[in-house]
């Protein structure tokens, strides 16, 4: 008799010590420099998300190796409470590194696609070029001689440019600085032609006339631009979205995600601050789950390897 009551009790111990998910603080991991655009969404669906879960969730940046860093640090956690907050950047490392120090569809958990933009190319006010359609032109004509800038090589702005110049069959002397605020400050300077990043960043720029937006990479016009053509009006199958998402490490339990998604739907809403804030932006909030993010993620991932191969980019 006392040997079952004790049996039974030993039983019900890994039963009574499971705690429902969360029983920690959450973290938001974003593996670039803090002040990004990705953060205005972190920021956003943390404050939500500590709010309807009852548990703090705060954001960490832990930046370095073009998102390898930060990626690598989710990856390797194990309490099932930290998460990435990424962008494209995600689906382009494996194109750019023979080892980015974790596996995409093995190391992370997807959750969600949370929104996606265009980026924007554009030019000085005081360009050769009025427009996209003169900028191919002048293109054509100078081979190799109009400079664009990226955020660094091997970055989704590096590559989207690879592949304008592979579709349109034209050639771009690329220049990579450490990130678009970067390469913006050389375009405004004159030490490069072309710069490519998101609209936000040269919002002060456009409204002063200081610079001349040319084209967007998504496939349609941008509602926030509607003026601005997007590049496969003029370049066939060329559309580039950018986008953010959420991943967990691979111990990320189940349900965690589920719970997740729950609590996100009220931001689908189209008068959630969320998509407010993201429309005025020019971006589309989705929050689409992680089915989606995986098919984005499976269709991205060797197209890009394929653009860096044919630009001439040798993993590092």
């Amino acid at each position: 008799m006392t040997r079952r009551i004790l049996l039974g009790s030993m039983l019900a111990v890994p039963a009574l010590a499971q705690e429902a998910w969360p029983n920690r603080p959450i973290r938001f991991v974003s593996p670039f420099a803090p002040g990004g655009p990705q953060e205005v969404p972190a920021r956003m669906i943390a404050e939500h998300l500590s709010q309807r879960l009852g548990q703090p969730v705060v954001i960490e940046s832990k930046p370095g190796a073009g998102s390898a860093v930060g990626t690598q640090f989710v990856a390797r956690e194990t309490d099932g409470h930290t998460f990435l907050f990424t962008t494209t950047s995600f689906a382009t490392l494996p194109a750019i590194m023979k080892d980015p120090g974790f596996e995409p569809f093995t190391d992370l958990v997807p959750v969600t696609l949370v929104s996606e933009s265009s980026l924007l190319l554009a030019a000085r006010a005081d360009a050769p070029f009025a427009d996209f359609a003169g900028l191919l032109a002048a293109a054509h004509a100078r081979p190799g001689r109009i400079s664009v800038g990226s955020a660094g090589i091997g970055s989704s702005t590096h590559l989207s440019m690879a592949l304008l110049q592979n579709l349109a069959r034209i050639e771009l002397l690329h220049v990579p600085y450490r990130g678009v605020t970067q390469s913006l400050t050389a375009l405004l300077s004159g030490d490069i032609d072309l710069w490519i990043g998101d609209p936000s960043i040269p919002a002060s720029q456009l409204q002063e006339g200081k610079v001349r937006p040319l084209a967007v990479t998504t496939a349609t016009r941008s509602l926030a631009l509607p003026g601005v053509p997007a590049i496969g009006e003029f370049v066939p199958g060329f559309a580039v979205p950018f986008w953010f998402a959420m991943l967990g490490s691979r111990t990320t339990p189940p349900e965690a995600v589920a719970i997740l998604m729950r609590e996100m739907a009220a931001l689908r809403i189209p008068d959630s601050a969320l998509v407010r804030r993201m429309t005025a932006q020019g971006a589309t909030v989705l929050l689409t789950g992680p089915e989606a993010l995986t098919a984005r993620l499976r269709q991205e991932i060797p197209q890009w390897k394929q653009v860096a191969a044919a630009a001439g980019i040798t993993p590092e």
